[in-house]
């Protein structure tokens, strides 16, 4: 499979016995061989796929796609929002600014929370990553999954009718007159693409190394016994104990992306390994402490509290279910 990239495996393995002098299938060498191998393929899959998407997304900038929201009502318009959520490849903070600007601009709250879930949780290069460390059914599954939760999540949040849970300066309009964006020229639109690569590797870098050494040490250090003896597949706890540890954590999904590979091959339930992925990413306490400034309390745990159950049961589904997609 190409984004398996079996090239480079084959190539990481010739250079840790050829240049490090170490037998990659030996405890230290097959850790420098996966920490090696899978930094180098996140980080090309990442800037050739943040660059299309990217790009992709010129054509959708934030008062374009408040307009194409605002056309929808109801359930539709949650799906919409959640659909449009994973066209935007940012992580759950750098979400909390346009959840604002959309709150502001008048769209309903429930849509604003289903883009709020779905931009962090479900993006395009997000899917193709794990299609290469998984398989297509896995990743194709884990965005339906997710943009059921956005939505479930957005429509529960607006029949709940709980706009007076946001703070009241998030509703104050801009007295500035909307302008109309000039169309973007294909060199624009490009370099807008390669500053979106800088950007996202810039601000991801650290999280992808620290999470690839944590899957390293995982795949080959830490004994198998020891994990499964905690997260196995055959503890009903584990789900919910992973959701529950990822939750505090802050990390980017191409971080926590390597870290689910590890697991899953130490004897971890592919819906336990998920289950940790997806609360890293949707639920981070420094997210949790931006979106404090801006929604009560009661909103907040609201929000959280449906968002941790959703994923336990995405979690329970996928351990179910799961050795049919592998």
């Amino acid at each position: 499979m190409f984004l398996k990239m079996t090239w480079l495996n084959d190539l990481m393995h010739l250079i840790v016995e050829s240049v490090f002098g170490l037998d990659s299938t030996g405890q230290l060498g097959a850790s420098l061989q996966f920490f090696m191998y899978d930094t180098i393929k996140i980080f090309i899959l990442l800037s050739v796929l943040i660059f299309t998407v990217s790009y992709i997304q010129s054509y959708f900038p934030p008062e374009r796609t408040r307009k194409i929201l605002g056309k929808y009502n109801g359930i539709s318009a949650n799906f919409f929002g959640a659909l449009l959520g994973t066209l935007t490849p940012f992580c759950s903070c750098s979400s909390i600014p346009l959840f604002i600007g959309f709150t502001s601009a008048g769209l309903p709250l429930g849509v604003t929370f289903s883009f709020l879930i779905s931009s962090p949780l479900v993006d395009l290069a997000s899917v193709i990553l794990l299609a290469s460390i998984f398989n297509w059914k896995i990743a194709i599954a884990y965005v339906v999954v997710g943009v059921i939760l956005a939505v479930v999540s957005g429509t529960i949040i607006s029949k709940l009718h709980m706009e007076d849970q946001v703070e009241s300066f998030v509703f104050r309009k801009s007295d500035l007159p909307e302008m109309e964006l000039e169309p973007l020229t294909r060199k624009e639109r490009t370099h807008i693409a390669i500053d979106a690569v800088k950007d996202i590797v810039h601000k991801v870098w650290i999280y992808v190394l620290i999470g690839v050494g944590i899957g390293a040490l995982i795949h080959n250090v830490v004994p198998e016994s020891m994990i499964t003896a905690v997260l196995g597949a055959d503890k009903w706890y584990s789900v919910p104990l992973a959701t529950l540890i990822g939750v505090p954590m802050y990390a980017d999904i191409f971080g926590t992306l390597p870290v689910a590979e590890a697991l899953v091959t130490k004897g971890v339930g592919i819906g336990t390994a998920l289950s940790f992925m997806m609360a890293v990413t949707a639920l981070s306490l420094p997210s949790i402490v931006l979106l404090k400034k801006v929604v009560k309390n009661k909103l907040l745990i609201v929000f959280v509290f449906i968002v941790v159950v959703g994923i336990m049961i995405i979690g329970f589904l996928f351990n179910a279910f799961g050795m049919y997609l592998m």
